[in-house]
């Protein structure tokens, strides 16, 4: 009976760098989002043309990931549970239990969803066929795919977009969420070993 891991493409994670089964690598980068509807039109065209730019500049591909999930709000409910029991006055109590009523029928009315913004940066090694790399070539090719990163770190910082590279247990995390989308809206992340 084939595993969950027959079925995952991924062969080793190594130094924030993913190494699938057919011996290419994938670089994750988290990136920011801007609140587009907010800038003025000058300031919607400048990022446009910013984005454009930046896109026009690339000679490698890239794919662009939007995770959307159900908000976990159940850590700030607990917070504010905490805040009310602390409160020695009478109508700051009564505020607090209020806010968070408030809170709770505003996430059973309004799906609050949040968004994460992903970069996925491919590089195609030359040992594509080996089984296996050495160490002069993963140093060779680690050095041109964290190039590639920060070409896009930097492409993206023009246009107000943060971003960073995930490491190890970033990755983890985010592709255990993939596998596990019901607990991670739930927030029953478990306690991943170091990788």
């Amino acid at each position: 009976m084939p595993t969950t891991q027959n079925f995952i493409p991924l062969k080793e994670l190594r130094n924030g760098i993913i190494i699938l089964k057919n011996n290419e690598w994938r670089a994750i980068i988290a990136a920011s989002s801007v609140n587009f509807a907010l800038l003025s039109s000058e300031e919607q065209e400048a990022i446009i043309y910013q984005y454009q730019n930046f896109f026009n500049s690339l000679d490698f591909n890239i794919q662009i990931l939007v995770q959307s999930r159900k908000l976990n709000i159940s850590g700030y409910l607990k917070q504010l549970e905490k805040v009310e029991e602390k409160q020695d006055a009478e109508l700051l109590r009564i505020q607090a239990t209020e806010y968070k009523e408030f809170i709770k029928s505003l996430a059973d009315m309004v799906n609050l969803m949040s968004k994460d913004f992903y970069v996925v940066i491919p590089f195609y090694p030359m040992s594509v066929g080996k089984k296996t790399v050495s160490k002069e070539d993963f140093a060779r090719y680690k050095m041109q795919i964290d190039q590639r990163v920060e070409y896009v770190i930097a492409g993206l910082r023009r246009t107000g977009v943060h971003s960073v590279q995930l490491g190890n247990e970033e990755i983890v995390e985010l592709l255990w969420g993939f596998y596990n989308p019901a607990a991670l809206e739930i927030g029953k992340i478990p306690a991943f070993p170091k990788v």
